[in-house]
């Protein structure tokens, strides 16, 4: 897969600091298209999106996955969320990370182009407050994090 988008991260396959370490792990392109199945309707996802879980879909440190295993449970816990907090997202969309299990996610809209802005979720929060733009994109929030490890600093 050509990668466009997330250089950096291709660049740094063991993300290392003074304090740690961590080999991204890929998923498969077969993977990726099951996702794309079930929560794109088919459709490819944004082309950033699919770097990422070609990279790191099975780990990484510098996203939160909670407890879920796969990508596939990450993204069913945060829907279960969205339903034990009365919301929904009426959008295609896709978590990244879930911080704060059971609290809050980072998450793109699947239909806003192959690298679009990041969303915060916060599941308490008031309808009209709760899904504000990070105004920032995947490789933005990557780049920095993985900086962040490289400083000895929390990637989060």
């Amino acid at each position: 897969m050509e990668i466009k988008y997330l250089t950096y991260l291709m660049d740094n396959p063991i993300i290392k600091g003074p304090f740690y370490e961590r080999t991204n792990e890929s998923i498969q392109l077969s993977e990726i298209a099951q996702l794309e199945n079930l929560y794109n309707e088919g459709k490819s996802f944004p082309q950033v999106l699919k770097e990422l879980l070609f990279l790191a879909g099975g780990g990484t440190c510098v996203l939160d996955r909670g407890r879920n295993k796969t990508q596939q449970e990450m993204q069913e816990h945060v829907r279960s969320c969205l339903v034990r907090y009365n919301k929904s997202i009426d959008r295609p969309f896709y978590a990244i990370d879930v911080y704060n299990p059971g609290d809050q996610m980072l998450f793109i809209y699947l239909d806003e182009g192959d690298n679009p802005i990041v969303y915060n979720a916060v599941y308490d929060e008031p309808i009209e407050e709760w899904l504000p733009p990070t105004n920032l994109t995947i490789p933005q929030i990557i780049n920095g994090r993985i900086d962040n490890v490289k400083k000895g600093w929390n990637p989060f």
